[in-house]
């Protein structure tokens, strides 16, 4: 990561927190209206794109940067980004809560 300002550093994370996954496996169709958001994408998907190409255009810069602040360890950054929507994004949905049997 480049060096920044403070104010830089404040509004990048501010773009950061308001970026949606918009296609794939965390996008809009897995995680309906908007997508997942990137902060709470796992490593492994960044890393995966880091090998093969973040996306173009302001996506895959802002993908970019969760992905290197997330490789020095540094993930506690986004906790307040977390707190401020009501916790981190779950991945997998909630069991149900019961069985039907038959119709």
């Amino acid at each position: 990561m480049s060096e920044i300002d403070r104010e830089d550093f404040r509004n990048l994370l501010i773009e950061i927190a308001a970026m949606r996954m918009p296609f794939g496996k965390y996008g809009k169709k897995e995680f309906p209206p908007d997508g997942y958001p990137i902060h709470d994408l796992p490593i492994e998907y960044l890393v995966w794109f880091k090998e093969r190409g973040f996306p173009k255009g302001r996506l895959g810069e802002l993908m970019e940067q969760v992905y290197e602040i997330k490789a020095c360890g540094m993930d506690m950054l986004f906790d307040p980004m977390r707190k401020a929507s009501g916790g981190r994004t779950k991945f997998h949905p909630g069991r149900p809560k019961g069985w039907k049997f038959g119709d």
